[in-house]
């Protein structure tokens, strides 16, 4: 990457794009709704069992511009766009989300909250992980708070997740893809038990979709 490159990466006027494709949400609140997704390239979380490794090496997603983003959301009907990774809060998302908000389009984010927020959002979804928790700032400003469950016990750990998030926080449980059929079974049991709470499952894996 050169200079001039790298400094419109660090204001946020290019982006390491992994991809960006239009599909159907398949987690937690909007799930089953169409959306365009933008995965940003960039991961210093590292959880274990994450099924897009391939994203955490930034250097491995070419610097886009936001005109150039902007130009392939244009090419089909969206009134929605998610920004996950990777960690997209790794990088400033003012300039895109100015962008996408002068489009007339309703901007998602999905983050680990583990850096400061950037960026103008109408939804944060909240999944936090424990090899790097979330900044407490972030708490307050989440409309939804998606825990990965891996095993039993982060079902405990869920619960320490509310504290500081605003009344209005929906709660979703999302099974480890790979542990679902061990792990959905303990989490109805503990929904059923705690009725806040909302199984999410990857409906877009079960749809065979990206």
């Amino acid at each position: 990457m050169d200079k001039q490159t790298r400094l419109e990466v660090e204001k946020g006027e290019m982006l390491p794009l992994m991809e960006a494709f239009y599909t159907i949400q398949g987690e937690g609140f909007f799930s089953g709704k169409a959306a365009y997704l933008l995965r940003i390239g960039g991961c210093d979380v590292g959880c274990h069992w994450c099924d897009v490794k391939e994203s955490w090496d930034a250097d491995l997603h070419p610097p886009t511009s936001i005109s150039d983003i902007i130009k392939g959301i244009e090419e089909y009907s969206v009134d929605t766009v998610v920004v996950t990774g990777g960690e997209p809060l790794m990088w400033n998302l003012e300039e895109l989300t100015s962008a996408l908000k002068r489009k007339g389009l309703k901007v998602h984010l999905e983050t680990s909250g583990a850096h400061p927020l950037s960026g103008d959002f109408d939804w944060i979804c909240l999944s936090p992980k424990k090899m790097q928790t979330p900044l407490p700032a972030i708490k307050p400003l989440v409309d939804e708070l998606k825990v990965i469950v891996n095993n039993k016990h982060d079902l405990e750990w869920a619960e320490e997740q509310r504290k500081e998030l605003n009344k209005d926080c929906k709660l979703y449980l999302q099974s480890e893809w790979s542990r679902r059929e061990k792990n959905i079974p303990i989490m109805i049991d503990f929904v059923k038990e705690n009725i806040e709470w909302t199984i999410s499952l990857q409906s877009h894996k079960y749809m065979n979709i990206p």
